[in-house]
């Protein structure tokens, strides 16, 4: 492994990491939280990694230290002659939009946000199909009829998330109660578990017996305090049961590592640009099953999530996007 720094505007520093001499090779650039955040980039990290493993093949990696690197990030890697770069989060698109037109012959890829340009891929995801799946397996579980939802920073797409709980927790039960709180309004909401921990104290408070967290490492925060005061958690894009056994439901898996993993593999020549979406029709999003919460999902839960996601994929069952007008049917508190 060689590392490689460079100083970026004043004083920040970013680190390149190669495994081995690269030519072409694909790299990726973690968001804020870093590759081992048990998340969203440690998804993306698992991806890029089966890619390795299986091909032999090799890529750059940076993990940013804070919102200023960015563009920094990607022109050095597309001076390093890295293709294609994917980056991981939103966050990366306004840089992204500066950076990709100066490298046309760079093939660029984004997950989570949008980007037109002729060398861009944007992959997004229908989080709100997973989380009604795992809302649904929450009012069914919930003694109390109380279900909850701590989100991580306060945006659109993690109201997507919330407004899918929501619809699938009235689907299972129509008298149940949601509540829905968000972390905060800037980056800092991703990574502050104990306020998570605040939030669903104060959630369990109102009769919450089950609680949804996405909010990347202020998740922590919302699994371990459920943990520690007995209710149910669900844990978020990756498969989180085993932070909890026992105690986790289930976690509504987003694919972000198929996302990465068929990026590397299609390569710069075979990468489309445009948006792309990945749901339950592409197995981009789902449920976990396994050892961890075998006991916890009853035969009834499975039967009635998989008939869902049936009527889902066949488009008799319509999920409303919170993104589509910023609306929610149901009411969450």
């Amino acid at each position: 492994m060689t590392m490689m720094k460079s100083l970026l505007g004043a004083a920040a520093v970013i680190a390149m990491s190669a495994s081995g001499a690269l030519a072409d090779g694909p790299a990726v650039i973690f968001d804020l939280g870093g590759k081992f955040d048990r998340s969203f980039n440690e998804s993306a990290f698992n991806g890029a990694e089966r890619w390795a493993e299986e091909t032999g093949g090799t890529y750059r990696e940076i993990e940013l230290q804070n919102d200023a690197q960015r563009e920094q990030a990607m022109r050095r890697l597309a001076e390093a002659g890295s293709n294609p770069i994917v980056m991981a989060g939103f966050s990366q698109a306004s840089a992204l939009e500066v950076v990709a037109p100066d490298y046309p012959d760079t093939t660029f890829v984004i997950i989570d946000g949008v980007v037109d340009a002729p060398n861009v891929q944007s992959i997004i995801f229908s989080e709100h199909e997973g989380s009604y799946l795992v809302g649904m397996m929450a009012a069914m579980a919930s003694e109390t009829g109380t279900v909850s939802f701590v989100g991580g920073m306060d945006i659109p797409l993690i109201s997507r998330f919330a407004c899918g709980y929501a619809q699938g927790a009235v689907a299972a039960n129509p008298d149940a109660t949601v509540i829905a709180n968000m972390t905060g309004t800037t980056p800092a909401a991703w990574n502050d578990p104990v306020r998570g921990g605040e939030l669903t104290r104060g959630q369990i408070g109102q009769g919450s017996d089950v609680v949804f967290a996405a909010a990347g490492g202020t998740g922590l925060g919302v699994l371990q305090t459920a943990a520690d005061e007995g209710i149910l958690s669900i844990g978020v894009d990756a498969n989180q049961n085993y932070l909890h056994p026992g105690m986790v439901l289930t976690s509504m898996v987003k694919r972000v590592d198929v996302a990465v993993y068929d990026s590397f593999t299609a390569g710069a020549d075979g990468i489309e640009p445009g948006i792309f979406v990945y749901g339950l029709a592409e197995d981009g999003v789902g449920f976990a099953l396994d050892e961890f919460n075998a006991e916890l999902v009853t035969e009834d839960m499975i039967a009635a999530v998989e008939a869902a996601q049936a009527e889902i994929i066949a488009g008799t069952l319509s999920v409303h996007n919170f993104t589509d007008d910023g609306t929610c049917p149901v009411e969450m508190q």
